[in-house]
C-alpha cells in the first residue's frame, strides 16, 4: 500500500513546509473539488508549462493539510496520477483523492407496496412477449385485480441509523427517512408482516390507502383502452362496448350505453340501457335477469326474465324465465325458448323470416336431447357400414371377429343414447301453464309450441293469448 512517506519529494534534501514552497503559475499543480458535503474529493491533476516545476510529494502532502484532508486518503489512485501526470505531462481528471462514510439514514417501520402491484400492465406485456413474442391488446388490463388472501404490501422493521464520516474526520449526522405512509383500507386485513386481500377485487391505492373494491367503474367505453373486462365482482361500464372485446363478471352487469357483444358471461344480472348488437356469432350468458332496449342479431341464453323495451330480431332466445316485451314491443325473426312464456304486443314481419316461439320447456334439457339426437343418427350411421363390411363375403373370419366386437360396443353406445334421450323427454316439460300473449298481431308463419304441442300460424292472429289444454294436450286462443 502507498504511504504518506511515499508522498515525499524523490529528490534528497530537507523538506520544506508548504507554505514556503515557491509559488509560479507555470508549476504542476492540484485542483481539488469537494463534492456530497466535503464526502468525497476529486482532484483534477496539471503537469507544469515550459520551465515550471512539477508536482511533488510535498505538494501533495501540504495541499492535503492545508485542505484538512485526513480521512478516506486514496493513496493508490494520487499516486498513480501524480506519476502518469509528471513522467507523461497529461492533465488527469476526476482523480478520488479522498472518501468519507457517508451516514445511513434511519427508516421507521412502514409497509412496501407489493412490487407485482405497481405496473402489472408492463409485466403482462414481457410475460406475453417471452411465451410467443405475440401480444394480443385485447387481452390487457389497466385494472389491478386480486386474488382473496394475496399479499398487498408487507410492513418492514425499522432500520436504525449510523452516523457518517467525512474527509475531515468529522462526524456526518443520519436523517430519519420517511417513506410514504400506506394503511390497509376496506377489505384487507393483517396476516403475520403481511397486508392482504379479504376478497377477490379490484385493487385501489389512494392517498396512501389500500383498499379493494369488490365492484369495478369503467368510466368511458370498453375498448383497447381498456382490453378484456375480467372481474370477480359488479360492473359497472359509462360508455360503449366495442365488437371484439369479451366482458366476464362474477356479479351483474350495468352498461349505460351500446352493448357490442362478442362474448360475455355474467353470473347475475345484466342491465343494458342501450340496445345489444350482435355480429351473427355473438354469445351472451347471464346468470340472472336481462333488461335491455333491443337485441339484434344475438345469441342469448339466460336463467332468468328477459326484458326489452322495443325488439328482439333475427336472435336466439333461451331463458328459464319468460320473455317480457315493452309496451309497444316485437319479436321479429329467429327462435325464442322461454320456459315460463312470452307477452309481447307483435310476432314477426309479413316480409321478414319467421319467428319460432318455444315455451314450458327447459331449454338445457331440449339441447342436451338434440345433442343425444345428433349422437344417435352419427352412430346408426356407422352401425350400418359396420353390418354392411360384416356381411361383405370377402371378409375373412378374423376380420369379422373384430367387426362384430366394434358392432357390440356401437351397439350398447345406441341404446344408452337412446335411454337418455326418452329421460330427458319426459323432464323437460317444467311449465305446462305458459302462456303466449299478444296484444298485436302474430303475423302467419309464425310457429308457437308450449310443452312439444305446436300450432302453426296459417292466418294472422291478434290480440290473444295462446294456452295449452290439459285435457287435449293442444294449444288454444283466447282473446285477450
Amino acid at each position: 500500500m502507498l504511504s504518506e512517506n511515499l508522498l515525499q519529494p524523490p529528490e534528497k534534501g530537507e523538506i520544506k513546509p508548504f507554505s514556503e514552497l515557491s509559488y509560479s503559475e507555470k508549476n504542476g499543480k492540484i485542483v481539488l473539488t469537494f463534492l456530497e458535503n466535503d464526502l468525497k474529493v476529486t482532484g483534477e491533476f496539471i503537469p507544469p508549462e515550459d520551465d515550471g516545476l512539477p508536482i511533488t510529494g510535498d505538494y501533495i502532502q501540504g495541499i492535503l493539510e492545508q485542505k484538512n484532508i485526513i480521512y478516506g486518503i486514496q493513496y493508490d489512485e494520487i499516486y498513480a496520477a501524480y506519476e502518469k501526470c509528471n513522467n507523461f505531462l497529461e492533465v488527469i481528471k476526476d482523480v478520488l483523492v479522498a472518501s468519507g462514510d457517508p451516514p445511513i439514514d434511519e427508516t421507521p417501520e412502514y409497509f412496501q407496496l407489493n412490487p407485482l402491484l405497481e405496473n402489472p400492465f408492463q409485466l403482462w406485456v414481457e410475460e406475453q412477449e417471452k411465451k410467443d413474442g405475440y401480444v394480443d391488446y385485447r387481452s390487457r388490463t389497466p385494472f389491478v385485480i386480486v386474488r382473496k388472501g394475496q399479499a398487498l404490501a408487507k410492513l418492514k422493521h425499522t432500520t436504525p441509523g449510523q452516523e457518517g464520516v467525512d474527509v475531515h474526520g468529522e462526524k456526518v449526522a443520519f436523517k430519519v427517512k420517511k417513506p410514504p405512509g400506506i394503511t390497509g383500507g376496506a377489505n384487507t386485513r393483517m396476516e403475520g408482516r403481511f397486508l392482504v386481500s379479504e376478497i377477490n377485487g379490484q385493487f385501489q391505492f389512494s392517498k396512501g390507502e389500500i383498499s379493494v373494491s369488490n365492484s369495478l367503474v369503467v368510466k368511458g367505453p370498453v375498448g383497447y383502452s381498456t382490453g378484456n373486462i375480467v372481474f370477480p365482482g359488479d360492473i359497472q361500464i359509462d360508455g360503449p362496448v366495442s365488437d371484439g372485446f369479451k366482458i366476464y363478471s362474477g356479479g351483474s352487469v350495468t352498461i349505460k350505453q351500446t352493448f357490442d357483444v362478442s362474448d360475455t358471461v355474467t353470473k347475475n344480472d345484466l342491465n343494458v340501457a342501450g340496445g345489444i348488437v350482435g355480429r351473427g356469432n355473438a354469445k351472451l350468458k347471464v346468470g340472472g335477469t336481462l333488461r335491455t332496449k333491443f337485441i339484434d342479431n344475438c345469441r342469448v341464453a339466460c336463467r332468468k326474465n328477459v326484458v326489452v323495451d322495443l325488439e328482439i330480431v333475427n336472435s336466439q332466445i333461451f331463458t328459464l324465465g319468460s320473455v317480457e316485451m315493452g309496451e309497444k314491443g316485437k319479436i321479429v325473426g329467429g327462435e325464442v325458448y322461454a320456459a315460463r312464456g312470452v307477452r309481447t304486443s307483435s310476432i314477426g314481419k309479413k316480409t321478414g323470416k319467421a319467428a319460432r316461439i318455444h315455451c314450458g320447456v327447459d331449454f338445457t334439457l331440449e339441447r342436451e336431447r338434440e345433442k343425444n339426437n345428433s349422437f344417435l343418427r352419427i352412430i346408426s350411421l356407422k352401425i350400418s357400414h359396420v353390418r354392411e363390411k360384416i356381411n361383405d363375403p370377402v371378409t375373412d373370419g378374423e376380420r369379422r371377429e373384430k367387426l362384430e366386437a366394434v358392432l357390440k360396443k356401437l351397439e350398447e353406445q345406441e341404446r344408452l343414447a337412446h335411454d337418455k334421450v326418452m329421460e330427458l323427454l319426459g323432464k323437460g316439460n317444467i311449465c305446462p301453464d305458459a302462456v303466449v300473449e299478444v296484444k298485436g298481431e302474430i303475423v302467419q308463419g309464425t310457429l308457437i309450441e308450449i310443452c312439444q304441442a305446436a300450432l302453426f300460424v296459417r292466418e294472422p292472429l291478434k290480440k290473444v293469448r295462446i294456452r295449452l289444454d290439459a285435457n287435449s294436450d293442444k294449444l288454444i286462443t283466447e282473446n285477450l
